[in-house]
């Protein structure tokens, strides 16, 4: 698992919220908090998922040892106690699952390819392979799917340049890199031009609803992250997370 040490009251960190809306109807379904500091030489990020009123009920860590797309990362919702995550030891890389509270933890060594994508990896895959995207040539490589506790072929796909809230963009799309693959829904990436910064998802989200089952979203990142204070990051590693988002 991954553990945080105390941040440096001097620490340089950026907070940027996004609001995740369904798909279908535009209601608000829950909130992120996105935190980036660094710690030492290792770039850390911290993700609270908040319920629409602000309550946190899951929480991400990720932490950049080596390749920037291929992070460890620990992520935990309190909801029903699933968890699932990457960690590097000396022996290796290992996949770790629990489906819910009470269940064992499941855990697999894997080999990690060269090109192999874990978690928010993806983003700085993608700004890694920008000039590529952007001159219009796809790009396939292996995500790491814990629940599987392997990887499967994707592949990226750009798509149109177009005009995200008044901000010229580029749009992507990523699919199962499989003969099965037109089977499954397509994920839809914005990105800024300016800076190559991530600005809506559109798609089947890691986060779950009441019935266990992933949810079809549209997560919007409305301003670029901005400057926050130590303290309030030390807050939010340490936030008690809820069991229920309802009164």
């Amino acid at each position: 698992m991954l553990c945080a040490a105390p941040v440096g009251a001097r620490a340089s960190v950026h907070l940027q919220d996004a609001l995740a809306h369904a798909r279908d109807g535009g209601a608000l379904l829950y909130r992120e908090s996105h935190w980036q500091y660094r710690q030492g030489d290792m770039v850390r990020r911290l993700v609270l998922y908040r319920c629409p009123d602000g309550r946190a009920f899951a929480r991400k860590t990720v932490v950049e040892r080596g390749a920037p797309h291929a992070p460890d990362f620990d992520f935990e919702d309190a909801r029903d106690g699933y968890r699932e995550g990457v960690r590097s030891t000396p022996a290796g890389r290992w996949v770790y699952v629990r489906p819910r509270a009470g269940a064992p933890m499941r855990e697999r060594r894997v080999d990690v390819p060269p090109n192999g994508v874990i978690d928010a990896g993806f983003d700085a895959s993608v700004r890694q392979h920008w000039g590529r995207l952007r001159a219009g040539r796809e790009l396939a490589q292996p995500f790491l799917v814990p629940s599987r506790m392997d990887f499967i072929p994707v592949r990226v796909r750009p798509g149109a340049a177009v005009d995200w809230r008044g901000m010229p963009a580029q749009r992507m799309t990523m699919r199962l890199d499989r003969w099965y693959g037109f089977a499954a829904p397509a994920m839809e990436l914005t990105y800024a031009l300016a800076d190559r910064r991530l600005l809506e998802f559109a798609g089947i989200a890691s986060i779950r609803d009441a019935k266990g089952d992933h949810q079809d979203v549209r997560i919007t990142f409305p301003q670029a992250p901005v400057l926050a204070d130590a303290g309030k990051l030390q807050q939010a590693l340490a936030a008690p997370l809820v069991r229920d988002c309802g009164a």
